[in-house]
């Protein structure tokens, strides 16, 4: 038998698991969840006073709080047969509900998936160790490239980093598993047929309002995996201090369930049964039905069901036994097996160890029935630590003190309350103000003539004030007296329900102060009154720091999400091995992704690590576009960079991106600058060899025109000197003829000289002496040197 700890009502820990797994066991734990709940011997019944905290705190946030306390605070011995008000409550807590819940809901993010498993980590391992060595070999690979056209790199020249930082970063955003993108693409799935983001927001204003917030997963083979929202008003869980109840060994919830449908779900129950549940509490209807004030809410035809969780532990016991071959073979006993020695010696060997496991029932409080008691089937582990199980719900209460939840909405509440009273207050003052009046002295209006031998009459004295101001009035009376009533009309000023009003004004304006500074829900983050003069960064700073506030929110929620996320990552196997829904499933994945995510439950090697990557907020957002637009403004980076770099949600993983691409376009530019300086100076140089070549062809081209000129000339003084040397060669003809002729004429003369002589000599007479004589006579001494060329 199970025995009671000490101070509780829960049976022992210690009890063997045949005993766990009997009914009676059950039993205990499911009346001692009651008593810890359910009954009032301790002064209180802690699931009523939960259910009505939370109960009154969600018509708070709506707006819809009771009115007695105003009218309790305003009556007088209970009498408000003198107040004509409008009771209903002033909305101002919703408001500042909605500007939170609407606010974290538009906050996208991504679920990603982190394979951690040996083998995993291996091919991580591998794919880096590969990028290093690239990196390594990268001037060998450029100079196999060139002079052999082999490509021996693994990694893309484009993609491949230059040093280890750019190596981290590219491992974070470029590097993914082909079964990491299976895993995210899987989780997504089981969100969207499960509409979490309905249930996300949900969450979200359960976190805002109660301060804590509920949600469950289960698996079953007809239905697969189940993403339920839970109402923290329903659940019971042991006591814990931790805001994130990882340490609670049991939790549950109670759901009102009609009687048709819970003999559809236990058809053994028998009419006694029935009747026995349908008398639930009856004794005391109040403590088991939610909020006790409303006896209309009694339906006989529904009764109040706790599922619940439990988590123990068990032993497994193993007998390992030697066979007759030699071999061990191991059978699993139960915990009560021992290794007893056969005639003092020990055939075999016991091996045990202890593991967590999660036991599941339902019990009807107030009725003392179990209607289910045993050991949960697929039960959450994490492959790196299987002896530990995981509950079924995720619960967390970001402000939870020795068990004490407080909420947002709860902080505000007192101040909600006065400034409905101020209100209230309000309306009594403008319900007795009355507008300003004129005092009419009728003796006064008497003593007055109008000269027109007339007097004034009230109806005139009015006209005459309301449409011009003026009065007419006499000092003296018609006996020379003194005139009292000299000033026949006079204003009557009623503005002391003005300066109430105005304090009132400042009172109510003081509480909605008093809620901003609680919540930190400021003026620049609802944008109700906001400052002309203030400039935009201030604005936006202000509207910073109240997203700070109330960051625990968005961040409890996220936890739920990563939560959730982490169990179905481990329920997913279970989909692809049992459910039947597993071709609907693939189907909605993919056959692709699906044959990979095969290997979750063919190998068991995967185990992934689930983490939510949350997009920036406007502030965020603002920063890096400052970033980026200045970069883009000094032309650091492309439009492209740009554009891949919004693209990022992890702000310091876009930073460094844009660190790494603007680093990059510089480098980029600084080749192209020197490309452009080495392509100029080869211009330059090409220019002046091309110069140079001109000059030389100029030079030779100078060179041969004087060659030919010389060669002109040369042929000049040719022709000239043989031009010349026929002139000689005709002056020598032509002297050679002359001098032949000559000759010739010489002959002949002397043949005449020689002829007269002889004709002399033949006449007797002597010849008389000639002057001349001996002189006439051609001789061979004829210079004929004169005509030679000079």
């Amino acid at each position: 038998m199970a025995e009671s700890v000490i101070k509780s009502y829960f049976p022992s820990q210690t009890a063997s698991d045949d005993e766990k797994l009997s009914q009676d066991y059950g039993l205990k734990v499911a009346r001692a969840i009651e008593n810890e709940w359910f009954k009032k011997d301790r002064g209180v019944n802690r699931f009523f006073v939960n259910q009505n905290n939370y109960h009154k705190l969600r018509l708070y946030a709506r707006g819809e709080q009771s009115i007695q306390k105003y009218k309790d605070e305003l009556s007088i011995n209970g009498d408000l047969s003198y107040l004509n008000l409008d009771w209903k409550p002033v909305p101002i807590i919703p408001k500042f509900v909605d500007i939170v819940v609407n606010g974290i809901a538009e906050r996208t993010y991504d679920v990603k998936a982190y394979s951690q498993d040996p083998y995993g980590v291996a091919k991580r391992t591998q794919y880096m160790e590969s990028v290093l060595a690239d990196m390594m070999t990268k001037e060998l690979s450029e100079y196999a490239m060139q002079e052999f056209g082999l490509n021996i790199q693994t990694t893309p020249a484009d993609k491949l980093p230059d040093n280890e930082d750019e190596l981290q970063l590219h491992m974070q955003l470029d590097y993914k598993q082909a079964i990491e993108i299976a895993e995210e693409q899987a989780i997504q799935t089981v969100f969207n047929q499960n509409s979490y983001e309905n249930t996300k927001k949900r969450l979200f204003y359960d976190l805002a309002v109660l301060g804590i917030g509920c949600v469950k997963n289960n698996f079953t083979q007809s239905e697969g995996i189940k993403i339920e929202y839970v109402d923290p008003a329903n659940i019971v869980y042991s006591y814990t201090e931790s805001p994130y109840f990882e340490d609670i060994y049991y939790v549950g919830e109670i759901k009102n369930i009609n009687v048709n449908d819970l003999k559809m779900q236990f058809p053994n129950l028998t009419d006694m049964d029935l009747k026995k549940i349908t008398q639930q509490g009856s004794q005391d209807y109040n403590t088991y039905n939610k909020y006790n004030t409303q006896v209309n809410n009694k339906d006989n035809n529904s009764v109040q069901i706790m599922y619940f969780n439990y988590k123990t532990y068990m032993n497994e016991v193993y007998k390992v036994k030697e066979t007759a071959t030699g071999a061990e073979k191991i059978i699993k006993k139960s915990d009560a097996f021992m290794a007893t020695p056969i005639n003092g010696e020990l055939r075999f060997e016991r091996i045990a160890k202890n593991i967590e496991v999660l036991y599941e029932g339902v019990y009807i409080p107030g009725a003392n029935i179990l209607l289910d008691w045993k050991l949960c089937d697929n039960m959450l582990r994490e492959k790196a630590d299987i002896n530990k199980v995981k509950l079924n719900y995720s619960i967390v209460a970001p402000r939870m003190y020795n068990g004490r939840i407080e909420s947002l909405v709860s902080r505000i509440t007192g101040f909600a309350d006065m400034i409905q009273l101020t209100h209230l207050k309000m309306q009594q003052v403008l319900s007795r103000m009355v507008p300003d009046g004129v005092y009419l002295d009728a003796d006064g209006l008497a003593e007055v003539d109008l000269g027109n031998g007339t007097n004034y009459n009230p109806q005139e004295a009015l006209n005459m004030f309301f449409q011009t101001g003026s009065i007419i009035g006499r000092s003296f009376t018609s006996e020379g007296d003194m005139n009292p009533g000299k000033v026949p009309i006079q204003e009557i000023n009623n503005s002391a329900g003005a300066n109430k009003l105005a304090q009132l004004i400042s009172t109510y304006n003081y509480y909605m102060q008093m809620i901003r500074d609680a919540t930190g829900l400021n003026e620049a983050r609802d944008a109700s009154t906001p400052d002309k003069n203030a400039l935009v960064g201030i604005q936006k700073l202000a509207a910073a720091n109240s997203n700070t506030a109330t960051r625990h929110i968005l961040q409890s929620g996220l936890f739920l999400t990563a939560e959730t996320a982490e169990k179905i990552s481990l329920r997913i196997a279970d989909v692809l091995e049992y459910s039947p829904t597993r071709n609907a499933f693939i189907q909605s994945i993919g056959a692709h992704n699906v044959g990979t995510l095969d290997e979750l439950t063919e190998l068991h090697l995967h185990d992934f690590g689930i983490f939510l990557e949350l997009s920036p907020d406007e502030e965020e957002k603002q920063l890096l576009e400052n970033n980026i637009q200045v970069a883009i403004g000094q032309n650091n980076i492309e439009l492209e960079d740009a554009i891949d770099i919004r693209e990022i949600k992890n702000v310091k993983l876009a930073n460094q991106l844009l660190k790494l691409r603007r680093r990059k376009k510089q480098e980029k530019d600084m080749q192209i600058q020197q490309s452009n300086i080495q392509a100029q100076a080869e211009a330059n140089a090409q220019s002046q060899q091309v110069a140079a070549q001109a000059e030389v062809q100029k030079q030779q081209a100078l060179t041969q025109s004087k060659i030919q000129l010389e060669q002109a000339k040369a042929e000049l003084g040719m022709q000239q000197l043989n031009a010349e040397a026929g002139l000689k060669k005709e002056l020598m003809n032509l002297e050679f003829q002359i001098n032949m002729e000559l000759q010739g004429m010489q002959q002949n003369a002397q043949k005449e000289q020689i002829k007269i002589k002889e004709q002399e000599k033949a006449k007797p007479q002597a010849a008389k002496p000639f002057e001349s004589s001996g002189n006439d006579v051609l001789s061979g001494n004829f210079n004929l040197g004169a005509f030679e060329p000079k």
